[in-house]
């Protein structure tokens, strides 16, 4: 997914909440200032990150180190029903988790090929994966720059992919979503995967708050544009893509 192609749908979702775009910029900025000014980790254990950095700066992860190529790409949220033993996860080549659904899968024993974050989940694993190595893209938007400032500086960043919802501006990069969890599925579509397969998803989760919901539906919505971008079918949809508002989207 290209900007240019996301904007349109971006400037939607801006109207939609009363969302503004300056404060995503900032954010976005934000970001890219903190992964330049931190000195770069050269350990590679939770106790010694903390106390140990070389005097280079780090080298974020592009999109382009990123390679689900001919793949099938399992997109884990974290819905409450979230079962670690899901057989679209277990049949898939790699694993794309959304939020605290990394922690959930580890947890259980799965594998995590990367983590897709805007940092507000419970618990360390963000940082728990960077050390490891694993990829983990980074989100800035309007309303998470305290979380960005407090976590960022403890991550491995070389394990670290920045992104933005808003224009791209290299550190920070924007491979189209708005959640999480869909943001995660457009991630993979980048990165070459060959098939989308879903697990720990609820668009109906009845204990989410108004906000919430709301950005389920919007997920929804991104999701199903991205089904007729691959001119694939997502079982997740199943029953519900007729129904999906698609007005705000281009699609021939």
């Amino acid at each position: 997914m290209e900007f240019q192609d996301f904007e349109p749908v971006y400037d939607a979702i801006l109207a939609d909440f009363g969302f503004g775009r300056e404060a995503d910029e900032a954010a976005r900025d934000l970001l890219a200032d903190l992964v330049e000014s931190v000195p770069a980790s050269s350990t590679d254990s939770l106790e010694s990150a903390d106390a140990a950095a070389s005097d280079a700066s780090a080298s974020t992860l592009t999109p382009h180190d990123l390679d689900f190529t001919g793949e099938t790409v399992a997109v884990v949220g974290a819905a409450p029903s979230l079962d670690p033993a899901a057989p679209a996860i277990d049949a898939a080549d790699s694993v794309v988790a959304a939020s605290d659904a990394a922690a959930v899968l580890r947890e259980a024993g799965v594998a995590v090929d990367c983590m897709v974050t805007d940092l507000d989940e419970e618990g360390d694993i963000a940082r728990t994966l960077t050390v490891e190595g694993v990829p983990v893209a980074v989100h800035a938007h309007g309303d998470n720059r305290p979380a960005l400032r407090e976590r960022v500086p403890r991550l491995s960043l070389e394990a670290v992919l920045p992104t933005t919802q808003a224009a791209p501006a290299p550190p920070v990069y924007n491979t189209g979503g708005f959640t999480d969890g869909d943001r995660a599925a457009f991630l993979a579509d980048h990165c070459g995967a060959a098939a989308l397969v879903f697990a720990g998803w609820d668009f109906d989760d009845p204990d989410v708050d108004p906000m919430k919901r709301r950005k389920l539906d919007w997920a929804e919505r991104l999701l199903r544009w991205l089904e007729l971008r691959r001119d694939e079918r997502f079982a997740v949809l199943d029953g519900r893509r007729e129904a999906v508002d698609l007005s705000a989207f281009p699609v021939e």
